[in-house]
């Protein structure tokens, strides 16, 4: 179990030499087992006070109403491409935060977590928080650069399907590369030994840690230190100096937040009925049994005829559906049937009409949880 060093509980100090709320980001490629292991973190005691950050790929919101706030705790959501936006999101997400914190709208918080979609080039928003990154534009950026300091970057990386992402995916690459410590997910499913030698040698200083061993404790990773990159791989200063010149991959900073790059694509799907369940299933199976359909990541609730005050759940990474969950309530106050599909050149037409024919033949409306 990790051990944590006394001087990692005092706050760190900002750019300004001032006492600073420490942020951690949480990063990690599509179906990594970030929002899994976040959940977990809010249920500790220790994390109390914690405020979070959620960025979602696309512009339908579906992790938001997955984690699980704490007592003490505030979320707040951003959707669209992160990795584009990352100076301004991130920067007016904190503001926001800090703000609220003033005027006493939301309880105080002691540290913040950024869980970032899995797309995100961890480049951009690392630049955005550290002293000598993206220059400041107006008071609001001072403001945040005083307030807040980056303290470290966790990345959750998946044992199962992660060596193929890094080739094929340069964002996976960088997300590793950046990191402080890199937890591995899945090691139930497959072994983790291999992918710890990878991922040794990709990044040298990462510690890594195995999700599903009997004493690993999430907590002591979110430290106070002030994140440095001096011990990254010699790639990663030149990333963030090419960040500080040009657009990250030549991005504009205006686009369709459903997109990610020429091929890379997220679409929302909605239903106003509830579904029935047979027919939601067979959709699921459908969905997922493609291995070169494109699919990198599925997330969807639904609400379901049989009982719709307790929406189902699902999720599938490429072409591995996870076992779907029933909850007990609604999470939030949307209660429409909504997913989001992730991936690559995606047969977007014909996803449509099969979600479509979901639609209950006896339409009805239902607008209020019953």
């Amino acid at each position: 179990m990790s051990v944590i060093d006394p001087k990692e509980c005092e706050p760190p100090l900002s750019a300004s030499g001032s006492k600073a709320t420490p942020v951690t980001l949480l990063t990690g490629f599509l179906g990594s087992g970030k929002t899994t292991l976040l959940n977990d973190l809010l249920a500790d005691p220790r994390m109390r006070e914690t405020a979070v950050v959620i960025n979602e790929f696309g512009s339908v919101a579906v992790d938001h109403d997955l984690i699980h706030e704490g007592r003490e705790g505030y979320i707040t959501t951003s959707t669209g491409c992160l990795c584009c936006t990352a100076t301004s999101d991130v920067r007016e997400s904190l503001h926001e935060l800090h703000a609220a914190r003033e005027r006493g709208n939301i309880p105080d918080f002691k540290r913040v977590i950024i869980e970032t979609t899995g797309l995100a080039d961890p480049a951009p928003i690392i630049n955005s928080l550290i002293p000598g990154g993206a220059p400041a534009i107006g008071l609001r950026d001072h403001i945040v650069a005083r307030a807040f300091q980056l303290t470290g970057v966790i990345t959750a990386f998946d044992a199962e399907h992660g060596a193929a992402n890094i080739g094929e995916h340069f964002e996976c690459w960088k997300q590793l590369a950046f990191a402080d410590h890199i937890v591995l997910t899945k090691t139930d499913l497959v072994s983790g030994v291999a992918c710890k030698k990878d991922l040794s040698a990709l990044n040298p200083t990462a510690v890594i840690h195995d999700r599903q061993a009997p004493a690993f404790d999430p907590v002591p990773l979110f430290g106070t230190r002030v994140y440095s990159t001096t011990d990254k791989p010699e790639d990663v200063p030149g990333w963030l100096a090419m960040e500080r010149f040009s657009d990250s991959d030549g991005h504009s900073h205006e686009h369709d937040p459903n997109r990610h790059g020429a091929g890379i694509k997220a679409l929302p799907l909605f239903h106003d009925e509830p579904l029935d369940p047979g027919a939601v299933d067979r959709f699921l199976k459908i969905m997922t049994s493609q291995p070169h359909a494109g699919l990198l990541r599925f997330k969807g609730i639904f609400a379901l005829a049989d009982d719709h005050s307790r929406p189902l759940v699902a999720h599938a990474v490429q072409h591995r559906l996870y076992p779907p969950v029933r909850l007990d309530y609604w999470p939030g106050i949307d209660v429409r049937s909504r997913a989001v599909v992730i991936g690559n050149n995606l047969p977007v037409e014909p996803i449509k009409d099969l979600f479509d024919a979901l639609r209950p033949k006896q339409r009805r409306r239902w607008f209020s949880r019953t």
